[in-house]
């Protein structure tokens, strides 16, 4: 009989094996241990059966393939997992010292070239889905398509273009410009104020190509403006926002620090809130009676307190919010878990360096929610905020995103550092000694 390809310590570290499914050929991957995202109990020694870009079956044992045609990959001593997602991503920038000038001297090119990189980071981090939450130029939606083509190497995108603000809110991109040099701003440069606006930039991100839309509730920690938590958007605007997104069948994602800001968002009706920092119970109990997510980015939060203890590396009026505020999101984290408030794995990557979103694991689990539900933070719950029901799971029937990493994360979560296998949709992106 022959025997089926064999890819394991012979494979090519980080080689990308493969770039389209076959039509003909299944994929069987021996996992020692599975963790299939549901928060079930692990499975022991089982084989996940691939057939083009779908799950199509799972048994028990180690089941060897029938014919030269198929694929074996041998993870027999690793632990395998969903492909993992990251709901809170801006993969069009990268903070680092001088930053704060690119806005000045970079073009749609230089963003959309440097993006292909942050992706391909990601990917091979063991992220196979993001959510975008703001660029510039619509870069993420072309990088989006370029990715789904097989044009570009990195993760599924659901972008939601540029972020909606007020005037001189937190994704205002005319603040900290000198007057005669400001750019004219509007709901097209998602600049609004009153209802009306607020419609017409919703609309407007649609006619981009926005999977969903993010808004800026509040002040925020890295825009040249001085509160990093007022409230910047009136009842009647957010009302506006939400209600037309929803008839363009889009969730609204809202970066909140401050507490009214945040109250009034969960009012209103969104989907998830980012960042959160100073939730109370009140907006605990909001969010718990209409079913919002919390997405709480602990690793952007630990990166920008650490460089705000370096000189020069934020402009002035940013330095003391990033002082401020960066160091308390995990121990909101930490009430919320506690208080039962459904969570989303998310981590702000661009604020600090691509790659390493497998940080927010660790001060999850440092912060007191077991590894389990950390994992299924970033797989299931994560695919149920995106409203994506063949996402986050290796079930049968499932698009075939799958990782793996040595050692069992349940014991030891540091292991989400090491990814050494990346599937997605698939095919095989990464596949190391």
């Amino acid at each position: 009989m022959s025997k089926p390809r064999v890819f394991s310590a012979l494979a090519i570290a980080c080689a990308m094996i493969t770039t389209t499914p076959s039509a003909l050929a299944d994929t069987y991957i021996h996992a020692g241990r599975l963790l299939d995202g549901s928060g079930d109990s692990p499975r022991e020694q089982v084989t996940i059966i691939v057939k083009d870009n779908q799950i199509s079956a799972i048994e028990d044992g180690f089941i060897k393939p029938e014919g030269t045609e198929h694929t074996l990959i041998d993870r027999s001593k690793a632990t395998v997992m969903p492909g993992l997602m990251d709901m809170h991503t801006h993969l069009t920038s990268q903070l680092a010292p001088g930053s704060y000038m690119d806005k000045y001297t970079q073009n749609e090119a230089d963003l959309a070239f440097t993006s292909t990189v942050y992706a391909k980071k990601t990917l091979m981090a063991g992220f196979t889905t993001v959510r975008n939450l703001g660029d510039s130029f619509n870069v993420t939606a072309s990088l989006r398509d370029a990715i789904a083509a097989g044009k570009v190497i990195g993760p599924r995108i659901f972008t939601a273009t540029k972020s909606i603000a007020t005037t001189g809110g937190h994704a205002d991109p005319s603040n900290g410009y000198r007057d005669d040099l400001s750019p004219a701003v509007g709901p097209d440069q998602g600049v609004v104020n009153g209802p009306y606006e607020a419609r017409q930039a919703v609309r407007k991100r649609y006619q981009d190509g926005a999977d969903l839309i993010k808004i800026t509730a509040t002040g925020g920690v890295l825009s040249v403006a001085k509160s990093g938590q007022n409230p910047q958007f009136m009842m009647d605007e957010l009302k506006a926002i939400v209600d037309t997104a929803n008839d363009y069948g889009m969730k609204v994602a809202v970066h909140a620090h401050g507490k009214t800001g945040m109250l009034r968002a969960v009012e209103a009706g969104v989907a998830s809130v980012e960042h959160g920092t100073y939730m109370n119970k009140e907006v605990m109990d909001a969010m718990k009676k209409h079913g919002t997510y919390f997405v709480p980015t602990i690793t952007a939060g630990k990166s920008v307190a650490e460089r705000a203890k370096i000189d020069g590396y934020f402009p002035a009026i940013v330095r003391p919010k990033a002082a401020a505020i960066g160091p308390k999101i995990q121990s909101t984290f930490a009430e919320a878990y506690k208080a039962g408030v459904k969570i989303a794995f998310g981590t702000d990557s661009g604020v600090y360096d691509h790659g390493e979103n497998y940080r927010e694991f660790f001060y999850m689990v440092e912060a007191g929610m077991p590894a389990a539900e950390a994992i299924v933070a970033a797989t299931r719950s994560a695919a149920d905020l995106l409203g994506q029901d063949k996402l986050g799971q290796i079930k049968p029937g499932f698009y075939a995103d799958i990782i793996a990493v040595d050692g069992n994360p349940l014991d030891d979560i540091q292991v989400m550092k090491s990814v050494n296998f990346v599937m997605k949709d698939g095919n095989i992106y990464k596949q190391e000694l």
